[in-house]
């Protein structure tokens, strides 16, 4: 069981679809890691300990920020608060 998490998500009082351009690295990244058949993802799935994130969010986190020169895990979780591109 994976924590739930909405990428279509409107935070209010900004839509973050219209502050991303159409040709952002983060929009083939997204598209790239959905791509991922569900099947290849679950075979990591466990059912012990507390709910995890979904491996593709993570993936999607990870890739942008190395694809952003970020390596550091406290600077990717900065990236995570602070960020939109």
């Amino acid at each position: 069981m994976y924590i739930n998490y909405n990428m279509d998500q409107l935070i209010l009082p900004m839509d973050l679809e219209t502050m991303i351009p159409e040709h952002h690295v983060s929009r083939t990244i997204h598209q790239q890691v959905e791509a991922i058949p569900e099947i290849d993802i679950q075979k990591w799935q466990t059912a012990e300990g507390r709910p995890s994130y979904h491996p593709k969010m993570m993936l999607k986190v990870i890739l942008y920020a190395y694809s952003q020169g970020v390596t550091s895990g406290r600077k990717i979780a900065s990236m995570t608060q602070e960020n939109i591109p």
